[in-house]
């Protein structure tokens, strides 16, 4: 006789501290593994309470309420009869922990609290202590809430077996350390491994990813099961899901990393005994302690009548421009569906920026459409809602976009070009946003004239650099002002009373962040940016793939149009580049040598002799890299009112999470570092003498 057995592993759109919303999806996703003859089903992690919810994890509640939780499930016949691995988390003694609770038949049989935490980033380990007893259990006592299933349980470090198969419960980033289950798998003899993660989307890092879990599944042996949570719970990022099932170093099931099902589970079969057989057996002795269930999970055969395979896919990965279009539009219709506005306001420029923030909202279009193609019962009960129709809903993503999206061009004359207006208003007529073209021009004449009135000085764009720089800022600002009062009436004037108002998109990248390039509270203060984390050059092949991806021609003359703020009259041929005094190729460089390599002035300076030795002279390169510093310092205090961002890698500029450094600097020029640029500038160029 021959063993095989179904195992499950799921992505879940939780919600931070939404808990019935939350149990309803894990109970959703066990029915589901259950229908599918599933016997072992794990979750991501703290898929209770959602994994956002950072401070909360501080309050007692936020504790008392998964148990509540828990209990509901371990209390539901129709969670029986199947091993389940639960993420949520656990206060212990005086520490809390991220734990995972392993339950049969409505008895918990262990709490595993992760034995690492999280690494830098946006998940330091504020919240969880870490088990530092590997290899150790001892009793937890149960709350009095949920007591009577049982008064206490094992809460440590070991693995569970049935009478015909043993598993371990580990995190993703146990995975990554020296805590590496090598140790479970070769000396405990584990066969199934249930990994949890809550796993967000950086650019262009699931491939990695794909290819870490196939290198530590090959070297465990063994079936591993990756659950991921899916989707924005809250906060600035987006978990990418695709939960996924490999077999002795080989993928064999994979789910979606960008979608917007709230619950999806996916399956294998798994012949076990051909699966052990290539296992890597070792010598060790079983140190581990093992939780016993007096049960079988693995299904018996006979090898005459049924042969299983463990047969390899290759993973389905995305190019980095569909990421871009994917991972954003999904954050954004989450963020959307459950914030109860009813649509989008972008201010329309004429420029790239805004034009890939309005083009990732009709990628988002586009992914809801056909989420409802495909039956999507929720994502319907959504869009029902959000555009107030009892009627037909859109069809087609440009029907849904009319309905959502707004767009609005606010020209100042003789300032604003006829070239952007007429590119703003080309491209919502390809997608078919709603669109208002207007100027600013009497607002704007107002402010202007209250200098007049009050201080009797006339400013004007000739008069000085303060001059020029506030009738610039009086015109951003007032579009900022412009923004946010169009997004709160047009849903009424659209026969929409009493309806909830829009979220305001910005369009600023990293490049103007680091650099300072804009003003503070202008159109760039809105309520979400999508594009907040992205470098100029990832925005560019954006919209160049968008261009055929989305069949929208026009968006070739963005990639054409020479940058520019558009807030000085014409005769001054003022664009991005001369703003800034670098170009953003330049800046691009400087944003991943800061964070990504960790360098400050002198040691970036010292990186780009090497770099840029063939483009710039030393005095070059000096000049660029102390302007850059300088204005960096001048223009920090800006990055503590930014928009909020999506977040898709480790150069985000967003002060509240992912740059924590000051807010006010000393004067760059004239410093000991600035000096020790020009003396190291003077040495390269001895040597090139």
């Amino acid at each position: 006789m021959g063993r095989s057995i179904v195992v499950a592993t799921c992505s879940l759109n939780q919600w931070a501290l939404d808990w019935e919303g939350n149990l309803t999806r894990i109970k959703q996703s066990i029915r589901d593994a259950k229908a599918r003859e599933a016997r072992l089903r794990v979750g991501p992690e703290l898929e209770i309470c959602g994994y956002g919810c950072l401070d909360h994890f501080l309050e007692s509640d936020t504790y008392l309420h998964c148990w509540e939780m828990l209990l509901d499930i371990l209390t539901d016949p129709d969670c029986h009869g199947i091993l389940l691995d639960i993420g949520m988390p656990v206060e212990h003694g005086r520490s809390r922990y991220n734990c995972r609770i392993i339950a049969f038949d409505g008895k918990i049989l262990l709490i595993r609290p992760k034995l690492c935490g999280a690494g830098e980033g946006i998940r330091k380990n504020r919240y969880f202590a870490t088990w530092d007893s590997p290899s150790r259990v001892e009793n937890f006592t149960l709350p009095n809430s949920i007591a009577s299933v049982r008064s206490t349980v094992p809460f440590g470090d070991a693995v569970i077996c049935s009478t015909d198969v043993c598993s371990a419960s580990l995190s993703y980033d146990e995975l990554l350390t020296h805590t590496a289950p090598q140790a479970v798998a070769s000396q405990d003899e584990a066969t199934i491994y249930t990994i949890s993660a809550a796993n967000d989307h950086h650019l262009g890092s699931f491939k990695l990813r794909v290819s870490d879990l196939c290198k530590v599944s090959r070297d465990m042996g063994g079936v591993l099961l990756y659950a991921n949570q899916r989707g924005c719970d809250g906060d600035r990022i987006y978990y990418e899901g695709c939960a996924m099932i490999f077999v002795n170093g080989g993928l064999v099931a994979q789910g979606t990393q960008f979608s917007l099902e709230d619950v999806e589970v996916i399956t294998a079969e798994i012949d076990l005994d051909a699966c052990r057989a290539l296992q890597n057996q070792a010598c060790s002795p079983k140190i581990h302690p093992r939780m016993r269930l007096e049960h079988e999970l693995c299904i018996k055969y006979d090898n005459c009548l049924k042969s299983t395979s463990n047969d390899r896919i290759e993973p389905s990965v995305y190019h980095a421009n569909a990421e871009i279009g994917m991972g954003p539009a999904c954050w954004l219709w989450d963020y959307l569906r459950r914030s109860n506005a009813v649509g989008f306001l972008v201010p329309l420029s004429g420029g790239i920026d805004s034009c890939s923030t309005a083009t990732i909202v009709f990628s988002m279009c586009r992914i809801v459409v056909d989420a409802i193609s495909a039956g999507n019962a929720q994502v319907k009960a959504d869009m029902q809602r959000i555009v107030g129709v009892s009627g037909s809903l859109p069809k087609t993503p440009h029907e849904l976009c009319h309905r959502i999206l707004h767009t609005v061009y606010m020209g100042v004359s003789g300032i604003s070009s006829e070239e952007t207006r007429s590119r703003a208003l080309r491209l919502a007529e390809s997608i078919h946003s709603y669109h208002t073209d207007m100027d600013i021009d009497n607002v704007y004449h107002a402010e202007k004239d209250l200098l007049r009135q009050y201080l009797g000085c006339a400013p004007g764009f000739d008069g000085g650099p303060a001059q020029n720089l506030a009738l610039q800022n009086i015109q951003a600002r007032i579009r900022m002002v412009t923004a946010y009062y169009f997004a709160q009436m047009l849903p009424s004037t659209r026969g929409r009373p009493g309806a909830s108002t829009l979220l305001v998109l910005g369009s600023v990248g990293v490049e103007e962040c680091l650099r300072g390039n804009l003003t503070k509270h202008d159109c760039s203060s809105a309520d979400l940016s999508p594009i907040g984390s992205f470098l100029k050059t990832e925005i560019r092949h954006f919209i160049r793939w968008a261009r055929t991806a989305f069949e929208l021609p026009v968006l070739i003359e963005f990639l054409d149009a020479t940058p520019t703020a558009e807030l000085e009259p014409s005769r001054f041929g003022q664009c991005d580049a001369k703003d800034m005094g670098m170009t953003h190729q330049e800046l691009s460089t400087f944003a991943k040598m800061r964070k990504e390599m960790r360098l400050g002035p002198f040691s970036m300076f010292k990186q780009l002799l090497s770099s840029w030795r063939g483009d710039k002279t030393p005095d070059d390169i000096a000049h660029v890299v102390k302007k850059f510093h300088s204005f960096y310092g001048i223009n920090r205090h800006k990055m503590s009112t930014m928009t909020p961002a999506y977040h898709a890698g480790e150069i985000d500029p967003d002060n509240n999470r992912y740059d924590r450094r000051p807010l006010l600097y000393p004067a760059f020029y004239g410093s000991w570092i600035c000096k020790r640029i020009d003396e190291e500038a003077e040495r390269a160029w001895g040597k090139d003498a």
